[in-house]
């Protein structure tokens, strides 16, 4: 941890020019029929996660896909990285045509021990600005963990809720999280390839990516109330979903009209992610 809180306070800027074509791709993959996005067209809620890609050279990727470890993200020694959840506020909106800024700092590091062991949390805080200035704030959280080992206790699932308003059911097939891994530029072996995910790191099947599952989240949303401007969402993974089953997303409009509590849940009902959006 010595070594690794020297990356504390580290930032990276990127610039990215809000182009059309991502967000149509997008459209496509979660199966809308909207409008071609065109000049000064908005970018849909937590869709701003088609830019700023990590270009990372070939030569720089390690054997899992992902880049080697101690360039802008501390070099922790635990093979496993998972997007494990976030806090995101939108407040102006991003368009095509803009030229885009993010700054990204390395927020927190901190270390404890698991039941399976030794994990590592990485907070990571961007701010997105467009032609309107501020457009997103963003906490992403990020953790590492040894491979599992034999003997290795297993989390107790948790049920999901039954009190649902909105349920839509999804077929995570291959070619879906192919197509998502290619729009994000998301090298992670974990999410296409089916021989190293089940041989290599031990998974029954392909890993649906977190941030696809929170978006099909706030589709749903988009879906149930296209006319809704969303502030603020957050998310936070319980665990896997594999493209050997099917599962659904719900959601639940509170009793204020503003709050939509949203989960994602497997085929047998156990909750897999949890979140919140709330409406202007």
């Amino acid at each position: 941890m010595d070594n690794l809180t020297a990356w504390q306070g580290r930032t990276e800027e990127q610039l990215d020019a809000i182009t059309a074509t991502p967000l149509a791709a997008m459209a496509a993959l979660l199966d809308r029929d909207d409008p071609a996005p065109h000049p000064g067209s908005a970018v849909p809620p937590l869709w701003h996660w088609l830019y700023f890609l990590p270009v990372h050279r070939q030569s720089q990727l390690g054997p899992d896909g992902h880049v080697l470890r101690g360039g802008f993200l501390p070099p922790v020694d635990l093979p496993r990285r998972m997007w494990a959840g976030g806090r995101l506020r939108f407040l102006a909106p991003l368009q095509v045509g803009d030229q885009a800024r993010r700054v990204s700092t390395i927020a927190d590091i901190t270390s404890k021990e698991g039941r399976s062991g030794k994990l590592v949390f990485v907070l990571v805080r961007h701010v997105i600005e467009g032609a309107a200035g501020v457009a997103i704030e963003e906490e992403h959280d990020i953790v590492y963990r040894a491979n599992p080992q034999p003997g290795d206790p297993t989390p107790s699932p948790v049920a999901a809720d039954l009190d649902h308003d909105w349920i839509r059911d999804i077929t995570p097939d291959p070619v879906l999280l192919f197509r998502y891994s290619a729009l994000t530029f998301n090298g992670h072996r974990i999410h296409y390839d089916q021989p190293y995910v089940t041989q290599v790191e031990g998974y029954p099947g392909l890993i649906v990516h977190g941030p696809l599952i929170a978006s099909l989240l706030l589709d749903l949303v988009r879906r149930e109330r296209p006319a809704a401007v969303v502030t603020a969402f957050s998310f936070r993974a319980v665990q896997p979903l594999f493209d050997i089953h099917r599962f659904s997303v719900c959601g639940r409009v509170e009793p204020d009209g503003h709050t939509i509590t949203l989960w994602a849940k497997t085929h047998d009902g156990q909750l897999a992610m949890r979140a919140e959006a709330l409406l202007a």
